[in-house]
């Protein structure tokens, strides 16, 4: 089954974020359109409104009768406009025209005229040309009102429609990219705490399970009590398997011990020499489960977090007592083993980094071969302190020494009966104390440099 791609979760909020984004910004854009559109048209519509109200008070009642003059000048006046054809008519209350355009007339609203004060707009068609009309009564004394009728053509009301569409639009698309934005950096701003919290998360492994401390947004509490208390069974079960791996290797280690001395004893005693090779099989594999009880065992300490690794150690001390433990040991034929040692102040477990060069040693010393050359070295540069163990063996090749530092596994070259554990228990003790163990090739021919490199003490900066 193909699993599909999973989707963003910054990308999902912005989604649902900007789905009523684009549903209400167009109905706000609407609603905004019309109330400024209905105000412009409002504000349009009192121009003509006060061009009637003008035309009002030039009515004058004589002898009962309205009269009304308009001069050139005036008549040019009310007509003036920049874009728009004013028309106005003046009715008498009887319907008869005393001023202005007579077309006019057909453009009464029907029924009833207005009466006088009252106002009524609308829109009409004159000769095929789409008009704004404002009808206004007035007082022609009697208690009869003259009717006066004020229209224009659309020009200037269309463009500023035009306008209004144009900056509404305009300023909605604005507001839609800022907000969409603003949206897009909150969320980030928001699920900073979670990649924060999943960064953190990444380093953590068996050896670094201690309890979460970040202050999150109380949405993510309750996540990050979650990861402490799995963090916290871990701990207990990883803690219960050291607990057994170190009891298992304890009691393993006294009998196979034992062993070894009752079966070279036998060698010793007056024996049938046909069951030598019986004898030294026996021998060569209870030494074999011997040292793999001890890897075992030294595995065990490794990983126990109760182990201080803040002690104040030299790599030479180390190295000087595990060069004097090797000069008791019987060493392969032809096999040289040399030091090269310098101050290497450091801070650390002292028994733990021992079984480190042990186990590199033993390497070397086992994978080689007869007739192999080994150095040990220590000493501190710009970084910190180092120890290396060199050799000048078959080596490994470059693209399996990473998993030759894995429990229970070995180079393609390698020989021998070891169990894959050696490299494996330098790695995690060099890890154990904040440095880390590097698989380089020797210096000068074929060979093969394990080093190991520790972050220099607090109390001493870098050289």
């Amino acid at each position: 089954m193909v699993d599909r791609p999973r989707s963003s979760l910054q990308r999902r909020l912005f989604g649902w974020l900007l789905l009523p984004l684009l549903v209400a910004l167009p109905l706000l854009a609407i609603g905004l359109y019309k109330q400024v559109q209905d105000s412009a048209q409002s504000w349009l519509d009192e121009g003509l409104e006060d061009t009637a109200l003008t035309l009002a008070g030039q009515i004058d009642v004589r002898s009962g009768e309205p009269h009304i003059e308009i001069s050139a000048t005036m008549d040019r006046a009310l007509r003036f406009d920049r874009q728009d054809d004013v028309f106005y008519l003046v009715l008498a209350p009887d319907g008869e025209v005393l001023q202005g355009d007579a077309g006019l007339v057909d453009l009464q609203p029907r029924p009833p005229a207005q009466v006088a004060g009252r106002s009524w707009y609308g829109d009409a068609k004159l000769r095929d040309r789409s008009l704004r009309l404002v009808q206004l009564g007035h007082d022609c004394g009697g208690g009869q009102s003259c009717q006066i009728l004020v229209a224009e053509t659309l020009h200037k009301r269309d463009a500023l429609q035009r306008q209004i569409g144009s900056l509404v639009a305009l300023n909605g698309a604005g507001l839609a990219v800022l907000l969409a934005l603003a949206g897009w950096w909150a969320i980030r701003q928001g699920l900073t705490p979670l990649t924060e919290l999943s960064a953190e998360l990444e380093h953590r492994d068996l050896h670094r399970l201690t309890p979460l401390e970040a202050r999150l947004p109380r949405e993510l509490v309750p996540l990050q009590a979650a990861f402490n208390r799995l963090f916290e069974r871990l701990a207990r079960a990883a803690g219960a398997q050291r607990e057994f791996l170190a009891d298992a290797a304890h009691q393993l280690r006294t009998p196979l011990t034992s062993l070894q001395t009752e079966i070279e004893l036998a060698m010793l005693e007056p024996h049938d020499q046909r069951v030598d090779p019986l004898l030294q099989r026996l021998r060569h594999r209870v030494t074999r489960s011997a040292r793999l009880a001890q890897q075992l065992l030294s595995l065990a300490r490794a990983e126990d977090r109760s182990v201080d690794v803040e002690q104040r150690i030299d790599l030479r001390d180390i190295a000087t007592e595990s060069g004097q433990d090797w000069a008791h040991r019987s060493l392969p034929s032809g096999v040289d083993l040399g030091f090269e040692l310098a101050e290497a102040p450091a801070q650390g477990h002292a028994f733990l980094l021992r079984e480190l060069l042990e186990n590199l040693i033993h390497n070397a010393v086992s994978y080689a071969g007869g007739g192999a050359r080994i150095t040990v070295r220590c000493g501190t540069d710009t970084t910190g302190p180092w120890l290396e163990v060199e050799d000048n063996g078959p080596g490994i090749p470059p693209a399996e020494r990473a998993a030759a530092m894995q429990r229970f596994r070995r180079g393609s070259t390698a020989s021998g009966s070891g169990s894959g554990l050696g490299l494996a228990i330098a790695a995690d003790i060099a890890a154990r104390h904040g440095g880390r163990l590097e698989l380089l090739d020797a210096h000068a021919g074929p060979g093969l440099r394990a080093r190991l490199s520790l972050p220099p003490p607090a109390s001493m900066p870098a050289a």
